[in-house]
This record gives structure tokens, C-alpha cells and sequence, in this order.
């Protein structure tokens, strides 16, 4: 699983030309899903996330989590971020998920980031969005939770 994650102070998701979320300063989180995740990828990147220290203190550094500062999540589903275009000039997504399988892990990754009590909104699943973000920093971070999950 994927999270391309995105500081804002503002960001909104519209389909069809009608708003369906929107958030003020937090996090946009745009979230791929591969073949083989599990809910535990899903319950890793959901707890990294929300306490991941990527707001300013007092004194400008990153120590402040969206957790401590009760930020809100903008959390948008991405199959396209597990694309793979080392061939070709046209990206294969052989590794995303299938999309049944894919709503199953994206709806527990949403009940995991809201489960938190920050507000959290969302685009919807497989739909075709329009995503307006005001990224501030601009602070844009990838995480993977294959890379970090120590699986026995």
C-alpha cells in the first residue's frame, strides 16, 4: 500500500462538478491499494500517518503531529500511484489491486484515520475527481507500507 500524503492549509474533491469533500489546513492523502495489502498495511499507514510529525512547532521544525494538532484528512483513492512505467512509454498498473478487493481496504483505511476523531473527508471511490490542493510548504511525502511492515 501507498500514500502519497500532501501538507495543506486547504484542499477540496468534486465529481460531476459537485463538491463531495473538503478540508481546511491537515492532510490530503492520496491512497494506493496493490495486490497482496491487508488490513494490517492499512492499520500501519493509518496510524503513520496521522501521528507523523510534519507541523511546525513553535520553533519552525517539524515535531507536531496531525493527531496533536487536530488537523483534518482529505483522503482520496490513487491506483495510478502503483504504476509501473519502467517499460514502455505506457504505465502498466498490473500491481494495483482489483477494485473490489481495493473498496474493501480503502473503506478500512478510512474507518481507521477517522476511528482517530480528527475530521476526516474523502473523494469517491473510482470515480473520476477533480482535486484542488493548497500545499503548504510545499511538504509532500511517499510512504509505503511494505517497505516498513516487518512480516514474520
Amino acid at each position: 500500500m501507498k500514500a502519497l500524503i500532501q501538507r495543506v492549509t486547504g484542499a477540496l474533491v468534486s465529481v460531476n462538478a459537485k463538491l463531495v469533500g473538503k478540508i481546511g489546513s491537515g492532510l490530503v492523502v492520496f491512497i494506493g491499494i496493490a495486490r497482496g495489502d491487508s488490513q494490517e498495511d492499512a492499520s500501519y499507514l493509518a496510524n503513520k500517518i496521522v501521528n507523523l510529525r510534519i507541523f511546525s512547532d513553535e520553533g519552525n521544525k517539524f515535531a507536531l503531529s496531525a493527531l496533536e494538532t487536530k488537523r483534518e484528512i482529505l483522503i482520496v483513492s490513487q491506483f495510478t500511484l502503483l504504476a509501473d512505467s519502467g517499460k514502455g512509454r505506457r504505465p502498466s498498473f498490473t500491481e494495483a489491486s482489483p477494485p473490489h478487493r481495493a473498496k474493501e481496504l480503502y473503506d478500512f483505511f478510512v474507518d481507521q484515520v477517522h476511528s482517530t476523531g480528527l475530521k476526516v473527508e474523502t473523494g469517491i471511490f473510482q470515480e473520476y475527481m477533480l482535486v484542488e490542493i493548497h500545499n503548504d510548504g510545499p511538504v509532500t511525502l511517499l510512504l509505503e507500507s511494505k517497505k516498513s511492515l516487518k512480516i514474520s
